[in-house]
């Protein structure tokens, strides 16, 4: 643990300057920047003193652990101190109350992201490889140095401030996985604009909601995004986003491919408005509770809702998990396959890693493309050391033949790692025996966007410490899960269940929803006042250690992804025909789970049921995403309520599960005769796909 209070680095082949065209990323000659050399590094010195963070190098995970929760000012405060360059020193280590949801970290610091993620390795390792680009067609990675990515870095920022962005401004982020994506984020971490990266498969409805939230003065895209071997236009769906959007006065477009992108009044060619910046831009000074990014998330209400994280709490507790969780060392290859769309991406893609000096993998393309070995060739070509996927894609591999994964050198792995959403015994074990050859500790993360890193891993722990499959296990520094029952009391002792919550607050919990912080203390600290309330429920075993069972609120998992099954209502009741749904989650055997629909259609519809099923799918895909469409349809005359005209969804979660005989207490249905209905439809319609596959 001693390496716990170090800035990570890492140390691999160097790459000569020559041309980035085919990453946005343009070359420029410049000198060597001293922008470090006048940053102060460490907090106050003389509260956070060398003596204490000798204590803290000296002692054990449960030690660590211990002292976390009890002396977190001492805890934090000397990791901040070591850690993180300061431009002016932090005056207080935290101000929380979870009671009032009220979170803030290393009050009265000033430092800048950028200089903590580029400036300080450029300083002393200018060549050294900070991103490697794995495009969509294998074996075409473009490397990255340090020094080039903040060469870029300065441009875009310049670029921006060129074009009337200004610290606090909200800057849309609609691009695919690549260096140009990792450098727009950290060009407005640079001038203190505040970030919100969109997943490019997100629609341009769902875009534009998110634009207009967040009231973004600036649109960053590309003109295509390559995936699969196809490529797909960015750029008209940012078109459609921005008629609607009035806030935005600059769409800047990059080209990924030759294809040429339709032009507008608003369009700015971004590989030309940075080509006529410097490459030197003098990092903003911001505060430590400043906003860093937005990243937007589905609740169990229709709207999502903008988390907001800010600068340095958000930064050092992304670089300490990264470091512990994974077992990262200086040298390292470390790959995440997220998009960096997703929380994930930002923090162990880009920030994290970054932070650490670390080398990070953008994956672009897809685990089966061009065959299902890509992972395990990437891995071997590459020599990535550390492979963060998620259960999604492993479940999918593992219907091949394993002949996929064994043809290639997989030695360089050292550690794997499970992240989105709860991994099933089968992908655990197939991902350590024959991805991990059963020497690679595995390591199941659970975390969410709000909480800003992984908060329950088995990792960090003591050499020999056991990995229970399919298991999160242990919390993470700082972080002190409790299991609480329906009327709020603590569930005490081993081999319990209950609601997860985390009794203190630690540097990387969001901070607020943008515009919205009564949301914010309603959705996470009103349920279970003086906790965090994250949505889910857990189990704590026989020996102490946290399993997670799944989410509590009408929130559901796709490949990964979280989607409030309220935003999908929402989508279905705009169709005309459609007077009432409810959308439950189903498990799926490669997602996870699946949305499955109930529908209700207005008299005299019955005849055009398949065209209407039709439109409504285009309809979700059109204002949410593909990945959103139902999966399942059932058309019933009638919905399951409460005689307040509740929807009681759990007798629409058994009928789809085929648990009828389970449903329970029916009493409080306005007319308990509507279940019957119901499965008598749910019977009709298994026996119609039925059908349908055997004649297919």
């Amino acid at each position: 643990m001693a390496a716990l209070l170090r800035r990570g680095g890492a140390v691999v082949r160097t790459v000569s300057r020559r041309s980035l065209t085919s990453t946005g990323l343009q070359p420029v000659s410049c000198s060597r920047r001293e922008v470090c050399s006048s940053v102060p590094r460490g907090g106050d010195n003389r509260s956070f003193s060398p003596t204490l963070s000798a204590r803290l190098a000296g002692l054990s995970y449960p030690e660590l652990q211990q002292l976390s929760l009890e002396d977190p000012d001492t805890f934090w405060g000397s990791i901040a101190h070591e850690r993180l360059s300061w431009m002016k020193p932090f005056e207080q280590v935290q101000d929380c109350d979870m009671v009032k949801g009220q979170v803030r970290w290393f009050l009265g610091g000033r430092l800048n992201v950028s200089v903590n993620c580029l400036d300080v390795h450029v300083q002393s390792h200018p060549e050294r490889v900070a991103l490697i680009w794995e495009r969509d067609e294998p074996g075409t990675e473009v490397k990255v140095t340090y020094r080039e990515l903040l060469d870029s870095t300065c441009q875009l920022a310049n670029a921006l401030k060129t074009h009337g962005v200004l610290k606090g401004d909200r800057v849309a982020v609609y691009m695919p996985v690549s260096p140009l994506a990792v450098a727009a984020m950290l060009a407005c971490a640079r001038i203190g604009a505040v970030h919100m990266v969109v997943f490019a498969g997100f629609s341009a409805e769902a875009l534009a909601g998110r634009i207009q939230d967040a009231q973004c003065r600036v649109v960053l895209t590309c003109n295509q995004v390559v995936r699969g071997g196809r490529a797909i236009d960015l750029k008209a769906t940012v078109d459609a986003a921005v008629r609607t959007c009035p806030s935005v006065q600059h769409v800047f477009v990059a080209q990924r491919t030759s294809s040429p992108a339709p032009q507008g009044d608003l369009d700015v060619p971004l590989e030309e408005a940075m080509g006529r910046e410097s490459a030197d831009c003098p990092p903003e000074p911001m505060d430590s509770e400043d906003p860093l990014f937005m990243l937007y998330t589905s609740g169990s209400t229709g709207k999502p809702k903008g988390i907001v994280h800010t600068q340095a709490g958000y930064l050092l507790y992304a670089a300490l998990t990264h470091q512990c969780v994974f077992g990262y060392r200086p040298g390292d290859v470390f790959g995440c396959m997220a998009d960096v769309g997703w929380i994930t991406g930002h923090s162990y893609v880009v920030y994290g890693p970054l932070c650490n000096g670390a080398t990070s993998v953008l994956f672009e393309s897809t685990p089966v493309y061009p065959d299902p070995g890509r992972y395990w060739e990437m891995v071997e070509r590459l020599g990535i050391n550390q492979f963060y996927g998620a259960p999604t894609a492993l479940r999918l591999l593992l219907k091949y033949d394993q002949s996929w994964v064994t043809r290639y050198d997989r030695s360089s792995l050292r550690t794997l790692g499970s992240v989105g959403e709860p991994i099933n015994h089968e992908a655990w074990d197939w991902f350590h025996r024959v991805v991990g050859e059963s020497r690679c500790p595995l390591v199941d993360t659970w975390w969410q966007t709000e909480t800003g890193g992984v908060c329950i891993a088995p990792l960090p722990a003591e050499d020999g410490a056991p990995i229970v499959p399919a298991m999160a296990m242990r919390p993470f520094f700082g972080v002190e899960p409790v299991l609480l029952g329906n009327k709020g009391e603590c569930m005490e002792g081993p081999s319990v269940g209950g609601a997860l919550c985390i009794k203190q607050a630690w540097p990387g919990l969001a901070r607020t929803i943008y515009g919205d912080h009564q949301r914010y203390v309603d959705a996470y600290f009103k349920p279970y006042p003086g906790h965090y309330f994250t949505g889910d429920g857990a189990f704590r075993s026989a020996d102490g250690f946290y399993q997670i069972t799944g989410r509590m609120d009408d929130v559901i998992n796709i490949s990964g992804h979280r989607l409030g099954t309220a935003e999908i209502e929402d989508a279905l009741d705009e169709h005309p025909a459609v007077p009432e749904t409810a959308v439950i989650g189903v498990p799926h055997s490669i997602k996870g789970e699946v949305p499955f629909a109930f529908l209700v259609l207005k008299d005299g519809v019955s005849q055009e049921q398949e065209v209407v099923l039709e439109e409504l799918r285009h309809l979700v895909a059109s204002k949410i995403a593909k990945y959103a469409v139902p999966n399942h349809f059932l058309v019933v005359k009638r919905l399951p309520k409460t005689r307040s005209g509740k929807i009681l969804r759990r007798i629409l979660r058994k009928v789809a599960l085929d648990q009828a005989g389970e449903l329970g207490d029916v009493s409080t249905l306005d007319d308990p005769s509507v279940v019957k209905e119901i499965i008598l439809a749910h019977a009709r319609y298994k026996e119609q796909q039925k059908h349908t596959k055997k004649n297919s």
